[in-house]
């Protein structure tokens, strides 16, 4: 069921959305060759905390941590640990934070040190991927145009899009219905509506759209070892717009 928020509950987001946004640029504030991804997760934890909200993350259907923490060929869900970030990588961190009874959600890819060429071009067009997909975005657009929309710039520049993981809806609880996949058809899926809050989050893989799910249960990996980046942010479906909640 999808969940149309009213404008008050609209306004209860805000708090937690504005947290995630301090958030992902505090830790990002943090990355440098030398620090563990445990320590970025303890950071976030205590800076959400410090804001009076709940990391959303931590114990999730048993996910043991704040952050998700995905080091290059891991393409969401990398589990923060004793794992030392070298000049070189790039690093994604997704975070949620809760208050007022909502969560607010999103995701950015941060250099560590000076990085390739290649792993520059994948995290500036994945950001661009999302932009993307807020072309002509508005109450009254099927669904699927925000994925026809990733889906065709990723491919444009060389880049595949994973299949297994999408952004979604977001409000009292942190996943919502509807799922909001990163490819399609343009023209087809429900019609946005007024007051729906949506994670439109673009997760772009370097070579195949392959994917596979670590032992740990959690961590998704590009099959072929390729990078992948990704760039997610909450936003409120307009009559005339998206209204982005955590930018």
């Amino acid at each position: 069921m999808i969940h149309i928020k009213s404008e008050q509950e609209i306004d209860a987001m805000r708090e937690p959305c504005a947290i995630v946004r301090d958030a992902l640029a505090y830790v990002g504030s943090k990355i440098r060759p030398g620090i563990t991804t445990a320590e970025l997760d303890r950071l976030a934890e205590e800076y959400i905390r410090s804001r009076g909200a709940i990391p959303s993350c931590l114990g999730y259907c048993g996910y043991p941590a704040s952050i998700c923490a995905s080091v290059n060929e891991e393409i969401v869900h990398g589990i923060p640990g004793e794992r030392v970030l070298r000049a070189g990588d790039i690093v994604s961190i997704d975070l949620c934070a809760y208050k007022n009874g909502f969560h607010g959600d999103g995701a950015r890819t941060f250099p560590v040190g000076e990085i390739s060429e290649e792993k520059k071009k994948l995290i500036r067009v994945t950001e661009e991927c999302f932009w993307k997909a807020l072309e002509n975005l508005h109450a009254g657009t099927p669904l699927y145009d925000i994925g026809a929309a990733v889906q065709k710039h990723a491919e444009e520049n060389g880049f595949s899009v994973v299949r297994e993981y999408s952004g979604h809806g977001i409000g009292r609880e942190m996943h919502e219905d509807p799922s909001v996949p990163n490819f399609g058809k343009r023209g087809t899926g429900i019609r946005l509506k007024e007051g729906m809050v949506i994670c439109v989050e673009p997760m772009i893989l370097a070579g195949s759209r392959k994917s596979r799910v670590l032992a740990d249960g959690w961590t998704a990996v590009t099959a072929d070892g390729k990078p992948a980046a990704h760039y997610e942010n909450t936003l409120v479906i307009r009559e005339d717009g998206a209204e982005i909640l955590t930018l």
